[in-house]
């Protein structure tokens, strides 16, 4: 009677275990089959990663396999980083392995590239590893850049001809300048307004093509890589072509803009000239008139002077010969001047 409750109590507690068990064993198998190749790679890379780390790594969302893959590749080149920081950087949504590539590569290098650095300017936007590899091995930049559409730089000279030049600008990356730094389209638009400028004030278009290399020296002198995330090591004219001769094309177009206006000068004198013909005109008819209108007040001025008494008959016989003696002799004159002439 004591043994059978005995009996069913061990039996319920061999139940819990064995369920229990089961569940740790499934729990176990999980982890290893999640976790356990991680754990063993970086365990045979000397690159110790613990399993609870990487439990950690899943609850925070961090991708386990690029910390612990980038940890042994670091750990292969010679360098050392813990987990914490690369997880730290992978949550500010950086590139860990490109991170760690540029580090490795500066290293091999002897760049002193730190890996706060590094995270800066891999978070800044800008690949840290291809900054590593041009400051290793230099690139050459097109100036002006042929995606842009222009594929001259063109400027002209004091004796008004325009030369068409091509630059090719090789730079280095400056690592301690390349947060904050300008990058390469302010490189070109410097050289470019360099080269503009050697050339607009060169005296003659031959003195440039004579020595290409001075348009070099001058820009090199202004010391255009100031601010910016590189270093420019030399600057070499490419190619250098003979434009339109701009200075005559712009007398051309000044001669004809003063012909124009000289042309709308004379044309306002001409129509002056008509109107104050125009204005003789009707002046000459007002005169006209008005000497008619004294012409009439003529027969008035004898008659009263016939009745004042102050004009005899004699008087006014002798003013009517002298008007038709004046009257026949511009007849004459008249007559005379129709003739034609043998």
């Amino acid at each position: 009677m004591i043994n059978i409750p005995l009996l069913a109590v061990s039996k319920e507690i061999l139940t819990i275990g064995i369920v229990v068990g089961s569940i740790f064993l499934i729990l176990l198998l999980i982890l290893i089959f999640k976790y356990g190749w991680l754990y063993i790679q970086a365990l045979a890379s000397d690159a110790h990663v613990a399993l609870l780390q990487l439990i950690g790594m899943t609850f925070r969302r961090v991708n386990a396999r690029i910390i612990v893959e980038s940890r042994i590749m670091a750990k292969k080149a010679g360098l050392d980083y813990e987990t914490p920081p690369l997880e730290a950087h992978y949550l500010a949504r950086g590139n860990v392995p490109n991170v760690i590539r540029a580090l490795i590569a500066a290293d091999k290098a002897k760049i002193d590239l730190g890996f706060d650095r590094a995270c800066a300017i891999d978070l800044a936007g800008r690949d840290v590893l291809d900054a590593v590899k041009t400051s290793v091995n230099p690139k050459v930049i097109d100036c002006p850049d042929p995606a842009k559409g222009r594929p001259t730089i063109d400027a002209v000279a004091m004796d008004g001809i325009q030369l068409r030049a091509k630059a090719r600008v090789t730079v280095r990356a400056n690592i301690e300048r390349l947060v904050g730094g300008a990058t390469e389209e302010t490189i070109i638009a410097r050289v470019g307004e360099g080269i503009v400028t050697t050339i607009g004030s060169a005296e003659t278009h031959k003195k440039v093509l004579e020595n290409p290399d001075s348009i070099s020296k001058r820009v090199l002198e202004k010391g255009l890589d100031s601010g910016t995330a590189f270093e420019i090591l030399s600057i070499d004219i490419a190619d250098i072509d003979v434009g339109e001769n701009i200075g005559a094309k712009l007398q051309a177009d000044q001669a004809e803009a003063d012909k124009r206006v000289a042309q709308a000068e004379a044309e306002k004198r001409r129509a002056m000239a008509v109107a104050r013909e125009q204005e003789m005109v009707a002046l000459v008819q007002e005169n006209r008139a008005k000497v008619v209108l004294a012409e009439a007040e003529i027969p008035k001025a004898i008659s009263q002077a016939f009745r004042e008494g102050n004009l005899g008959i004699m008087d006014y016989y002798h003013l009517r010969n002298i008007q038709a003696d004046t009257e026949m002799r511009t007849s004459i004159s008249k007559t005379s001047d129709e003739t034609p002439k043998t």
